[in-house]
């Protein structure tokens, strides 16, 4: 079960030179980062503790500030993210089950961006909202575009087999 992200009471440097670079936030000016980051929360966990678990509901994406954690499911590896790496965008979008397991590998501060986040920064800061949604799209299409690769040459290695 996910933790509820926390107002962050610790502070996050909006100037901070590694969390402009985050591919995230480069479109982002710094005005746009801090009013993001100004309603977003954080969370923390410990090494070896689950962050998410395939099939619960998601509330939430995550931005890994500190740390690393290791995405799997049924047991098979399928990355280890580091800062500046998200995962759970998903959920900003969908009501369905979390399709993997996320576990730090070393202790992690993670920035959590929930759907009223977005709702809230597209108010604010509407070009900001387009900039991190465009990014997450991004993201999505590259990582379908890698999945579809792999099964058309496993279809093709089936293919030779037979």
């Amino acid at each position: 079960m996910e933790k509820s992200p926390q107002p962050h009471n610790q502070h996050i440097d909006c100037n901070d030179e590694l969390l402009t670079k985050f591919q995230l936030f480069t479109e982002l000016n710094s005005d746009e980062l801090a009013e993001l980051v100004r309603h977003s929360g954080t969370a923390s966990y410990k090494a070896g503790e689950t962050i998410i678990s395939s099939g619960d509901v998601g509330f939430c994406m995550y931005v890994i500030l500190r740390g690393m954690a290791r995405v799997s499911t049924q047991d098979v590896h399928l990355a280890v993210l580091e800062p500046g790496d998200f995962f759970g965008e998903v959920a900003l979008v969908d009501d369905g089950p979390r399709s993997a397991d996320v576990v730090a590998v070393e202790d992690c501060e993670l920035l959590t961006i929930t759907r009223m986040t977005l709702g809230m920064l597209a108010g604010l800061q509407p070009g900001a909202a387009i900039h991190i949604l465009a990014a997450i799209g991004r993201s999505l299409v590259a990582r379908l575009r890698a999945e579809n690769q792999k099964y058309v040459d496993l279809i093709l290695l089936g293919r030779r087999a037979s």
